[in-house]
């Protein structure tokens, strides 16, 4: 059973990249997962839900790579940020999948299905990494100590969900405010 679903998770991975979200359907994944349709819905709901979970996956490597190990963190604050972001950014434009999240064809539709089922995860891992950073950049007084540990993470938190509500705030701007928006708020939060 487990082989099916890897099958399915390879082949989604490799028509995303190829054709994109739209450009695939579920008996294309299936067809290359030598699986039939249903078989697909034994593991998967819907072509969002297999998407979402390769997003995820490539996201979560994104992260890792350009955040937690590309950086050098022992730097001052605002350059950890903004070249965290920075990278993170042109990660997402050089990963076929990740760069679809940026497609006005299908963004809402994706982004609608991450709030639904995934949209604690980015925040997670904002926390998750961030904690010890931050209190060793409070400890050093890199950063300001009048401000409740749990507020900074809370800015940080705003970050991962901002990035669910590009129409919002409007896609031509979105992108640079992605790109500013953790600058401002380390200038905000530096000595």
């Amino acid at each position: 059973m487990i082989d099916k679903k890897v099958d399915i998770y390879n082949s989604g991975w490799k028509l995303f990249c190829s054709k994109g979200f739209k450009g695939t359907n579920v008996s294309d994944i299936t067809k290359m997962a030598g699986i039939g349709v249903g078989t697909f819905y034994d593991y998967y709901s819907s072509k969002e839900k297999l998407f979402i979970e390769i997003y995820m996956k490539e996201n979560e490597k994104l992260k890792k790579k350009s955040m937690m190990e590309s950086v050098d963190l022992d730097d001052n604050p605002i350059k950890v940020i903004k070249e965290a972001m920075s990278l993170n950014i042109n990660g997402m434009n050089s990963n076929p999948i990740l760069k679809e999240w940026y497609n006005r064809d299908v963004f809402s539709k994706l982004e609608q299905y991450y709030r639904e089922e995934s949209g604690k995860y980015d925040a997670n891992f904002f926390k998750n990494n961030f904690v010890e950073l931050n209190i060793i950049w409070q400890f050093e007084g890199k950063i300001r100590d009048d401000i409740d540990f749990e507020l900074i993470l809370a800015f940080f938190t705003s970050i991962a969900f901002i990035d669910t509500h590009k129409a919002e705030i409007g896609i031509c701007h979105f992108p640079r405010i992605l790109n500013y928006f953790p600058e401002f708020i380390m200038i905000g939060l530096s000595n």
